[in-house]
C-alpha cells in the first residue's frame, strides 16, 4: 500500500522540520500502516491552536491507512515535561491530572477519529513497573546524556535549579515508545531530544527503533514565544468562533504568512497578494474557526466580525449578562479572555485600551453599574448586560 501522506510538500511548506533518517521515514510511511505514536501530558484542561497543527498531521497520517496511537501521559504529566521551561513546573496530584484529562479525547475529536486510534496511559506501566521498572531504566542512561539537551544547560547555567524528576523525564517518555512498540514518533521540535530518546530506550530494550519527526511551534498571538497557555498568549480550541476569529484576526501579517497559514491551513501563500492581507486574513480566520467549530458557525462568525469591525455595526454584539458593580478588569476581562491574566487586565486598563460605553476607563478597580459596550483594543467586545 501507497501512503497518500507527502511528507516532502510539508517540508517544503516548512511544517516538518526536522526527520532522522529522512530516507528511511519516507520509505516507511510509504510501506504501509506504521504505529505512529503522538503522547501528551494532560497537564492543562483545554488545547489550544499549537495542538492543532500536530493533530491536523495525525489526522492526515490516519486517512493515508496509518494506526495513531495517542498517549495520555497521565504518569509524566504529574512530573511536567520540562521541555523548553526555564524553571521547575509544579507538580500536579493524581485528581488534577484526572480531571484535566476529561476533555482532552472529546477536542483531539474534533480533528482525528479517536474510534479508530488507539488510545493508551503511560501509567499502565510506569506505574505497573514500579521502582524495579525505574531502576532499570535509571541504569539505561547516563546523567551525561540528559545533561546534554540545551534547555537544560542554561538553566544549570543561569543558577536555576534542575531536579532529579526533571532530568529523568525523557527517559520515561522515551520507555512509552518502547511499551507501545512505536514505528514513528511526531512532536514539536522543542521535544527532539525526548523523540530522540525513544530511540534510544527502544535501542536498550531491543525494539526496532522508531523513526521521528519534528513539528515547527506556532508561535503565540504574542508574535514572540511558541504558544502555550503558561504564556497567555494562546488560542483555546474550545473559545467562541466569534472570539476565536477575533483573535486570529489580531495578530500581526508576519505571523498570518509564516505561520498561522502553513501550520494551521492547506492553503497555498501564492493565492493571495501579499499587499492585501486583510482578504487573506479573513480566510485564515474562517479556515481555522470551521476546523475547530464547524462550517456554518465559522460563517457567521465572520459575518459578525465583517459587520462589527468592518462596517462599524454593534448591533449584533455578544451578550454578556452580569450582576451590578462587577469590577472590570477581575470578573469581566479575565474571564471572557480578553486579558490573559488580573495583572494584563490591569495593565491594559491603565494603559487606556479598554472603553465602556464610549468612555475610556483608566481604573483596574473600576466597577459596571449599567449596561454597555465593552471594547479592549481594536478587536474585543462585549454587550454588558445587567440582570
Amino acid at each position: 500500500m501507497e501512503s497518500g501522506f507527502d511528507i516532502e510538500s510539508l517540508q517544503e511548506r516548512g511544517v516538518i522540520e526536522r526527520s532522522e533518517e529522512k530516507e528511511h521515514l519516507a520509505r516507511a510511511l510509504a510501506s504501509g500502516s506504521q504505529r505512529i505514536k503522538f503522547g501528551i501530558d494532560p497537564t492543562a484542561a483545554e488545547l489550544h491552536l499549537g495542538h492543532v497543527v500536530i493533530f491536523r498531521l495525525l489526522k492526515k497520517l490516519q486517512e493515508a491507512g496509518h494506526v495513531i496511537v495517542l498517549i495520555i501521559g497521565d504518569f509524566t504529566a504529574q512530573i511536567g515535561d520540562p521541555s523548553g521551561r526555564s524553571e521547575t513546573r509544579k507538580m500536579l496530584t493524581e485528581k488534577e491530572v484526572k480531571a484535566n484529562e476529561k476533555h482532552y479525547l472529546k477536542q483531539a475529536g474534533r480533528f482525528v477519529d479517536v474510534k479508530k486510534a488507539e488510545i493508551r496511559h503511560n501509567s499502565e506501566w510506569l506505574k505497573k513497573g514500579g521502582a524495579k521498572l525505574l531502576m532499570e531504566l535509571m541504569s539505561l542512561a547516563s546523567l551525561q546524556q540528559v545533561l546534554e539537551r540545551q534547555d537544560f544547560k542554561k538553566r544549570i547555567a543561569g543558577g536555576k535549579e534542575l531536579t532529579l524528576l526533571e532530568a529523568f523525564y525523557p527517559v520515561l517518555q522515551g520507555y512509552d515508545s518502547v511499551a507501545t512498540k512505536a514505528d514513528v514518533e511526531i512532536g514539536g521540535t522543542d521535544q527532539e531530544f525526548n523523540l530522540l530518546m525513544g530511540r534510544r530506550m527502544q535501542r536498550k530494550f531491543g525494539v526496532k527503533e522508531q523513526d521521528i519527526f519534528t513539528v515547527k511551534l506556532l508561535v503565540g498571538t504574542d508574535g514572540v514565544k511558541k504558544m502555550s497557555k503558561s504564556f497567555g498568549n494562546f488560542i483555546g480550541i474550545e473559545e467562541a468562533p466569534d472570539e476565536m476569529f477575533g483573535k486570529i484576526m489580531s495578530v500581526s501579517d508576519k505571523l498570518m504568512w509564516n505561520f498561522y497559514f502553513p501550520l494551521l491551513t492547506d492553503v497555498s501563500e501564492v493565492k493571495y497578494d501579499t499587499t492585501r492581507p486583510l482578504e487573506a486574513k479573513l480566510h485564515l480566520a474562517h479556515e481555522v474557526v470551521a476546523q475547530c467549530h464547524g462550517e456554518a458557525k465559522a460563517k457567521k462568525a465572520e459575518a459578525r466580525f465583517v459587520k462589527t469591525f468592518l462596517e462599524k455595526d454593534l448591533s449584533n454584539a455578544q451578550k454578556y449578562v452580569i450582576p451590578r458593580g462587577r469590577i472590570l478588569s477581575v470578573t469581566i476581562m479575565t474571564p471572557l479572555r480578553f486579558a490573559p491574566s488580573r495583572s494584563e487586565a490591569r495593565r491594559l486598563i491603565e494603559q487606556g485600551a479598554v472603553d465602556f460605553d464610549g468612555e475610556t476607563i483608566r481604573d483596574p478597580n473600576f466597577k459596571i453599574e449599567k449596561s454597555g459596550i465593552l471594547r479592549v483594543g481594536k478587536k474585543h467586545f462585549v454587550k454588558l448586560e445587567l440582570q
